[in-house]
């Protein structure tokens, strides 16, 4: 994962002369398409950056959360991130305060995908959400998982987003 075209200089002063990231707010990052970065933050509120890093030139936040499925290409695509931060390649000041696993579909993983799972957490805090099908009809579930009550504390979201 590597970030996005460089923005276009306006000036000094300006917001796109920013060089360093918001402290304020949260980004979601999704690891691929596809993740559910987007319906997080309609959920929980915060930045949807989609495929890319934090942009400072945007103002974009600091502090973020990085977003993949359960299946075996969303965890490469996880590896893959986490690598990248390993080696340095993300601006200045990003943190990164956990990791956002949202099932592929129900039921319980392969071991393999389990056992992806436990080395994942050994680099950062790992959220699970539950399959939830009501999304798929863009809808709300009947009952809220606690799964997403603890996301919810975990990123200090007081449901300043909307519906997905």
């Amino acid at each position: 994962m590597s970030p996005g075209p460089p923005s276009a200089r306006t000036g000094p002063g300006t917001a796109a002369s920013r060089r360093s990231l918001s402290e304020t707010g949260l980004g979601w990052i999704a690891a691929h398409g596809g993740a559910g970065a987007t319906t997080l933050s309609r959920l929980f509120g915060g930045v949807d950056l989609g495929c890319r890093w934090p942009d400072a030139a945007r103002a974009e936040p600091a502090t973020v959360m990085l977003v993949g499925r359960t299946n075996a290409e969303g965890m490469r695509a996880m590896s893959r991130a986490l690598n990248a931060l390993r080696e340095g390649r993300h601006p200045p000041g990003m943190r990164l305060v956990g990791l956002v696993l949202l099932a592929d579909a129900p039921g319980r993983l392969p071991p393999a995908l389990a056992r992806r799972i436990r080395v994942l957490r050994s680099v950062a805090p790992v959220h699970r959400v539950p399959w939830i099908p009501a999304w798929r009809l863009g809808q709300q579930p009947a009952r809220v998982p606690k799964a997403l009550d603890r996301l919810r504390v975990a990123t200090g979201s007081a449901g300043e987003g909307r519906a997905p």
